[in-house]
């Protein structure tokens, strides 16, 4: 007979702002903050957008929601006003570094975590553009629900992601 127990866990990984009251949230991430970008090469010949609704007239790379398969909207924040903005382009990926590689291959901008554009920033082989409507989200939170004794195995888990 075989003396395997199977442990549930109900805990999952999601933004900060995210977290259901009854649930106990343990920072995973940092905040972050997304950032639009396109190659020099893209930019020669083009005006760069000074306003989020400017990206409808670009070529854009979409990312495609890995649950429901839907396009992310941008989101932008600047003196109290929210914008979320679809916008079109010729590609569409479901990560950041295929759509880093489309920029710096010049076929459009993208809206990447700062942190995975920066070094390209910093070299000049991507430019930034509204960078002054760029908000900081919240990082990404371990979440469990509070009512449960969690399993030393679980314990760990927590311990070994918890940000520090």
């Amino acid at each position: 007979m075989n003396n395997i127990v199977e442990e549930r866990f109900d805990a999952g990984v999601r933004l900060g702002e995210s977290v259901d009251k009854d649930m106990i949230a343990v920072r995973i991430s940092p905040d972050w903050r997304p950032v639009v970008v396109g190659s020099p090469g893209y930019f020669a010949g083009r005006t760069e957008p000074e306003h989020p609704e400017e990206l409808i007239e670009h070529n854009c790379i979409n990312q495609r929601h890995n649950s429901s398969g839907g396009l992310y909207a941008r989101e932008f924040a600047k003196d109290g006003r929210d914008l979320r903005i679809r916008v079109d382009g010729q590609l569409t990926f479901n990560g950041s570094y295929a759509q880093l590689d489309a920029a710096l291959n010049g076929y459009g901008l993208a809206y990447l975590p700062e942190s995975v554009a920066r070094p390209h920033i910093d070299s000049g082989t991507l430019v930034q553009v509204l960078d002054d409507w760029s908000p900081m989200f919240s990082g990404y939170y371990l979440y469990y629900p509070s009512r449960r004794q969690n399993s030393p195995a679980f314990s760990v888990v927590i311990d070994a992601l918890r940000m520090r």
